[in-house]
């Protein structure tokens, strides 16, 4: 046989494949082990099929990865259908039933009859680095999110008055409340001998936060219900949050080691508003380089910032943002958009035509990180760095 097909359902423990040949006809169906032995074994027995295999997942990271690694190995081609067209096309085949053994049939049926379906690459050993750091850095800023608006709360049922004026994101306000929780502990303590606690626990400006919580704890003389435990609570909250933040900051140490390695770290950070956060997390989004993307227009549009049309009838121009994009990546351009119109005069030009032109404060950075796309990916494929002058004449961020 010339040619065939291979749908995979990956799943965590076993994936399921299904093999098809032109005419639709099932040539094989088989759940597989997701282990290297089994995995390879079945990759030997549906190479003897056809001559050319082509291959098709709806999953490419997680439980996928070492299906795909061995595929590669193998110079296997494989194609990308995400989950989300997988489950909106299966309604127009025979039947309502939700096995593996359809998705899977689903999957080769429609890398076989589809055109322009992402093609998987393999991605280098820095990408994959950066990929794991960034959503090892996503989930703890995450998680100190939650911590300080749980403390938030903690603290309104505690002590409003303290609440209102201490930056619970900074190492000073979370010091202070390991050590001191109760409005009449701070009050017996004053000014001076807070400040030189502080100070010894190396709490930069001191003075002004011991100022301000003395200030507060003469605002509240009643003794809250509760308050004895709440006190405990707050101070183990602080304690942990201190923690994050210095995890998170050696992560952000690994990220940025492993950021500045890459090839294209000089160039990405060469653009205003991006620093070795965001590029790490423009890399991670885009797997490394920029092969998987035709044009700066597809990479726009895997982004979010490339709206599609919803025309009916007689109503035409119905402009909107896609609903499948990339939120990782449409972060990165909206955010970089955001920080240029601070720092970099030919943004802040193009922002002010056009809110201008009447668009609102959100339209106008979504415009203006729609042009950056056009800038990075025209930098990256010429492998040249940012040139103010050069880049807004050439992109139209000039005003």
């Amino acid at each position: 046989m010339e040619r065939a097909w291979a749908g995979i359902d990956i799943g965590k423990g076993h994936h399921h494949v299904v093999v098809i040949d032109a005419d639709e006809k099932q040539l094989l169906s088989r759940r597989m082990l997701n282990d290297e032995a089994s995995i390879l074994a079945l990759i030997k027995e549906i190479g003897a099929l056809a001559n050319t295999i082509t291959w098709a997942v709806d999953i490419r990271t997680g439980p996928a990865v070492l299906v795909l690694a061995l595929l590669a190995a193998q110079d296997q081609e494989v194609l990308y259908i995400s989950s989300t067209v997988v489950n909106g096309v299966a309604k127009g085949y025979r039947g309502a039933a939700k096995t593996d053994a359809r998705d899977a049939a689903i999957i080769a049926d429609q890398a076989r009859m589809r055109r322009g379906m992402t093609v998987i690459h393999t991605h280098t050993e820095e990408a994959i680095e950066l990929r794991l750091l960034v959503a090892r850095r996503k989930d703890l800023v995450a998680d100190r999110t939650r911590a300080v608006n749980r403390l938030r709360e903690m603290l309104l049922e505690l002590w409003p008055a303290l609440e209102c004026v201490l930056d619970l994101t900074t190492n000073g306000p979370l010091v202070l409340l390991t050590g001191y929780q109760q409005p009449a502990d701070i009050r017996r303590l004053g000014v001076a001998r807070l400040a030189a606690w502080l100070q010894a626990r190396g709490v930069r400006r001191h003075t002004d936060l011991a100022g301000k919580a003395v200030k507060a704890a003469k605002e509240q003389s009643v003794t809250l219900p509760g308050s004895s435990v709440a006190g405990r609570l707050v101070a183990q909250l602080a304690q942990d949050l201190i923690a994050l933040a210095e995890r998170i900051d050696a992560v952000d140490q690994l990220l940025e080691e492993r950021f500045r390695q890459h090839e294209l770290a000089e160039i990405i950070e060469s653009m205003p508003g991006i620093g070795h956060v965001l590029g790490a997390e423009f890399l991670a989004a885009v797997g490394g380089d920029l092969s998987d993307f035709t044009d700066a227009g597809h990479l726009a549009g895997y982004a979010g910032m490339s709206p599609v049309p919803r025309d009916s009838g007689r109503i035409s121009g119905n402009m909107h943002r896609p609903r499948r994009y990339n939120r990782g990546l449409n972060r990165v351009f909206y955010m970089s958009a955001l920080l240029s119109v601070r720092c970099d005069p030919a943004s802040r030009r193009f922002y002010d035509r056009k809110r201008a032109e009447g668009k609102k404060h959100v339209q106008a950075v979504i415009a203006l990180a729609r042009r950056r796309v056009n800038v990075l990916w025209a930098l990256i494929r010429d492998r040249r760095c940012y040139v103010p002058d050069l880049a807004a004449a050439r992109s139209g961020l000039a005003a």
